[in-house]
């Protein structure tokens, strides 16, 4: 079906399916992707029962993949004069926000995967080697330099833009 055959309901859907794949390859759950692509699309704050309805998810849920969002930086919780319930709305910085949080995931991984690996080094036997009689703390130290390598990459572009 051509998408000028779809209802702008079917539209919608059809748009937060589409986007939210290009979203999960930052980290995101499929959950999480379609609550923030369904609260950027709709473009003015909601509340968590109005998302609830809107994707058919219990506010429980709707809730927990907020509480994600908010804590990757991604949704921000607003105050609007009148209304009692608690508004998120969808950062509209939509590449700087995902890189941020991206590659800051990298940053985290790369330097607790480094830390991991060095107290193992440290901890392994001088003349430990695997099958191949090749030491595995030559091994190590290539593994452990890949890491520096990555963190170091990423944090050199991160604070250059």
């Amino acid at each position: 079906m051509g998408l000028q055959n779809q209802t702008l309901e079917d539209l919608h859907i059809t748009i937060i399916h589409e986007f939210s794949k290009t979203l999960e390859m930052f980290g995101l759950t499929p959950a999480d992707s379609r609550l923030f692509t369904s609260l950027y699309l709709h473009a003015k704050p909601m509340t968590l029962d109005e998302l609830s309805d809107a994707l058919g998810k219990s506010k429980t849920a709707i809730s927990t993949g907020m509480r994600n969002l908010i804590d990757q930086g991604l949704v921000e919780r607003v105050w609007k004069k009148g209304v009692r319930k608690d508004l998120y709305e969808a950062n509209d910085q939509l590449y700087k926000k995902f890189m941020f949080s991206y590659v800051q995931r990298w940053i985290d991984a790369a330097s607790a995967q480094t830390e991991t690996l060095e107290n193992i080094k440290q901890e392994l036997p001088n003349d430990y080697k695997d099958s191949r009689s090749e030491p595995v703390d030559q091994r190590l130290a290539q593994m452990i330099e890949f890491h520096k390598q990555i963190t170091d990459s990423f944090e050199k572009h991160f604070k250059s833009n």
